[in-house]
This record gives structure tokens, C-alpha cells and sequence, in this order.
């Protein structure tokens, strides 16, 4: 019966360690539905490339840390653990809540077995670090080996802290491990650049993460009232130094559609304001 369950399967990444093994799911087909109106609105979904994911991981003596509510099941010897960590990580993770607005107490899964993660059309990505850190956008941290550790991290100026996007406090993972991220956009849309002692500048929020080696701020994009003028720009998100950043370029798209302003979308961005 199993066999043909993952008949169904599509596995678009894997990362396997032996000991823990995280794998990204995609259903190929929904076919079930006895209901002509849910089965007209699967067949839209299947035709627009939609597909429901989930994320699964093998664990062997080991353990995952996931966001809570996140656990659809799990088979084997597998026990939860508040993951309080004691009255000093019991302060921190009250203080990650309090400024990221993000979960405080992540259950963690220790033993040997499978766990299956809740369903959804979301996207998923697998992010290994090795003795690193990275900064990543509030809400995107998803699930991660046990050995990694998932904090805060502040912004360093008042400029990112006013006008980054992301308020004055991020998501910091750091160690070595797998972690998997709630991406709002798919891999294919993904952007990854490696900075080598160089600038990048966004006109937007849609960097999704950031090595900690490299520094963020935000800018005007020209110096004084001429170059504001000329530039026909405000304020950039700037990034500087030497490590990853992961853009989502296609994500403001999704985020207009969204918002039923799709018509907005039919011409360059210097051009709208000008009559057809």
C-alpha cells in the first residue's frame, strides 16, 4: 500500500544525513473528491501548477525541532519534548515571542521514526548550514534538526529597524544542520546571490535571507533631494560584505494578485503613471 503512496510522489529536494533525513513532498494528483465543486476547483489548481506539498522527516536517534501545530503524525518511537531548556531558555524563548511574534516553545521530536508535517500549497526550502548563521524573514521558519539553535537577531541601525520591512527583530538560525523554510515563492523563483566583499540594493522587501556576515541597512537611493529627484526612487534595502542573500523577486507580484490589483501589473513601473 505504501508503494502506492509515493507512486503519487514527487520528491523535489532531500537532504540525508543518516542519522535525519528531511525530505520535500509534492502530491503529482488530487483525484479523491466525490464532490463535483471541490473536484472542479482541484482540476483549476492542477491547471494553474499548483500542487500540495508536505514536508517529511526520517529521524534515527536524533531529533527535529518543528513550529507548533505544524505535526500532522508520526510512526515509530518517537517521543515531544517542550523544548523549554531550562529557566534561561525558558527567558529566551519568551523574548523571541515577545519580538518576532513568533512561536516561543517549538516542540521537538526525539527517537526513531518517520514524522509527516501538516499538508498545504505552501513552498518549502532546504537550508543546510555548517557551524553558520543566518537571518531570515519572520514566519518563514518552518522545521530543523535539533542541533541547530533558533533565535533573534536585531537590526544593527535605525533605518533598518524603522524602514526594512521587517521591524527591529529577526529570525536567527545558527549551527550545523537542516533547516526547512516556508518559502512564499517557489525554488525556481529564487534568486540566490553570494556576495564577495560587494553591495547589493533591493527596491522592495523580498530578500527572504541573509548570511550574518553580511551587513544590512536601508538607504536613500540617491544622496540629497536632486538624487531622490533624478532616481525616481525612495529608500533601498542595502546589503553589504561577504555571504548569501536569497531574493524572492516574484513574491511583490503574488502580493498584488492577491490584493485584486493585478491591473496594475500590465505595464513597466515607469510607464503606469503615464496615459495610454
Amino acid at each position: 500500500m505504501e508503494t502506492k503512496f509515493y507512486n503519487n510522489i514527487t520528491v523535489l529536494d532531500s537532504v540525508d544525513k543518516g542519522d535525519f533525513k528531511a525530505e520535500i513532498l509534492q502530491y503529482n494528483s488530487l483525484t479523491g473528491s466525490k464532490d463535483p465543486a471541490i473536484a472542479r476547483n482541484l482540476h483549476y489548481t492542477q491547471m494553474a501548477g499548483m500542487h500540495l506539498k508536505q514536508v517529511k522527516v526520517t529521524l534515527n536517534d536524533s531529533g527535529v525541532i518543528v513550529e507548533p501545530g505544524a505535526l500532522y503524525f508520526h510512526k515509530g518511537n518517537i517521543a515531544c519534548d517542550a523544548n523549554i531548556g531550562g529557566v534561561g531558555g525558558l527567558a529566551k524563548k519568551m523574548l523571541k515571542n515577545k519580538l518576532t511574534n513568533e512561536s516561543a516553545f517549538n516542540p521537538l521530536y526525539k527517537g526513531t521514526g518517520e514524522i509527516f508535517l501538516e499538508p498545504s500549497f505552501s513552498h518549502f526550502l532546504a537550508v543546510t548550514l555548517d557551524n553558520g548563521t543566518i537571518i531570515v524573514d519572520k514566519g518563514i521558519f518552518y522545521c530543523s534538526e535539533s542541533s541547530l539553535e533558533v533565535g533573534v537577531a536585531s537590526q544593527k541601525n535605525i533605518t533598518a529597524g524603522l524602514f526594512g520591512g521587517d521591524g527591529w527583530f529577526q529570525t536567527k538560525i545558527s549551527g550545523t544542520g537542516t533547516c526547512i523554510l516556508e518559502s512564499p515563492v517557489p525554488m525556481g523563483e529564487i534568486l540566490k546571490y553570494t556576495l564577495d566583499n560587494e553591495r547589493l540594493q533591493v527596491d522592495g522587501n523580498f530578500a527572504l535571507l541573509r548570511s550574518d556576515s553580511v551587513k544590512f541597512s536601508v538607504e536613500r537611493s540617491g544622496k540629497g533631494i536632486a538624487g531622490k529627484l533624478t532616481s525616481g526612487e525612495g529608500l533601498l534595502q542595502t546589503f553589504e560584505g561577504t555571504g548569501a542573500v536569497w531574493l524572492a523577486p516574484t513574491q511583490p507580484v503574488y502580493n498584488s494578485i492577491s490584493a485584486g490589483s493585478i491591473s496594475s501589473l500590465a505595464a513597466a513601473p515607469y510607464n503606469r503613471n503615464n496615459p495610454a
